[in-house]
């Protein structure tokens, strides 16, 4: 207490001026009307400046909330355009289906889902890269689950503790995706050869199979990973040719790597029981 009386009267003559400083512009304002509107103008002009400045920092802040929405609400649209695409070549398979047009329950006829993961861990110019995410199996994340970005496929999860999951992606040798051209009824198997981080290769592609450059490549929907129709890539260039009977494609990846800080993981509600029957099939050969 002694050394705050002593700071404040050894200031006394600084407090003296900033007492007479403030008095002067009170006099001022109150009976000058000119410098009243003018100390308004600026008293204003910094108001809003200030107001500006805030809502651009909460702005920048919220951007990972409505990210988040944003992702979710793409992933649902997705998710629902499979569906009716589903639905629409089941009704073309089977005509009688248009007599009552009574399609089945949704959750049965389009199995899937999806949960929204914040990426924590990625790398992308290891031989072998991996990714990691803040969902686990407290979430239901099991694993060999689909994983997909806003813009296309990203990998297949591979490990999950309670409150992680570790996915392979396409940018690791391990994971092979069967994949086709959009249109088409054919597939091959994409996989990463380690080098270009934005490029992957569909080798076994058979030869009587028609693509152009730019021809987009989806999911094959043979397995119990991925729907069909996900966006993988687009056809760069025909690749160098291991077989006269077989094309390998150049695929540039429609998911950037680099860029990449939430995805979305599909849950197949039918996955167990089609690998238990496949699983089942096998011990026969």
């Amino acid at each position: 207490m002694r050394k705050l009386l002593e700071f404040l009267v050894g200031k006394r003559h600084w407090f003296l001026f900033f007492l007479l400083e403030v008095l002067s512009l009170v006099l001022v304002y109150r009976n000058n009307a000119y410098q009243r509107n003018v100390m308004l103008s600026s008293a204003n002009v910094l108001t809003g400046h200030i107001s500006s400045v805030a809502s651009s920092i909460t702005s920048y802040l919220n951007l990972r909330e409505v990210n988040r929405e944003l992702l979710e609400r793409n992933g649902q649209l997705e998710l629902r355009m499979l569906e009716l695409q589903d639905q629409i070549e089941a009704l073309a398979a089977d005509t009688a289906r248009f007599e009552g047009l009574a399609l089945p329950d949704s959750a049965e006829a389009f199995p899937y889902s999806f949960v929204v993961a914040d990426v924590v861990s990625n790398s992308v110019t290891r031989l072998a890269n991996y990714i990691t995410v803040d969902k686990g199996s407290a979430d239901g994340i099991r694993p060999d689950m689909g994983v997909v970005s806003n813009r296309g496929v990203v990998g297949i999860v591979s490990t999950v503790s309670e409150r992680f999951s570790v996915i392979i992606p396409l940018l690791n040798p391990k994971l092979r995706l069967s994949c086709k051209v959009r249109g088409g009824s054919f597939f091959g198997s994409l996989s990463w050869d380690g080098r270009d981080a934005a490029y992957a290769n569909l080798d076994e592609l058979p030869r009587h199979v028609e693509f152009q450059k730019g021809d987009t490549i989806v999911t094959s929907g043979y397995s119990a990973v991925f729907p069909e129709g996900i966006i993988v890539g687009i056809v760069d260039d025909e690749g160098k040719r291991h077989d006269d009977n077989f094309y390998s494609l150049r695929i540039k990846l429609a998911t950037d790597f680099g860029a990449l800080n939430s995805v979305r993981i599909i849950r197949n509600f039918h996955q167990s029981e089609q690998l238990e029957v496949e699983q089942e099939a096998k011990k026969n050969d």
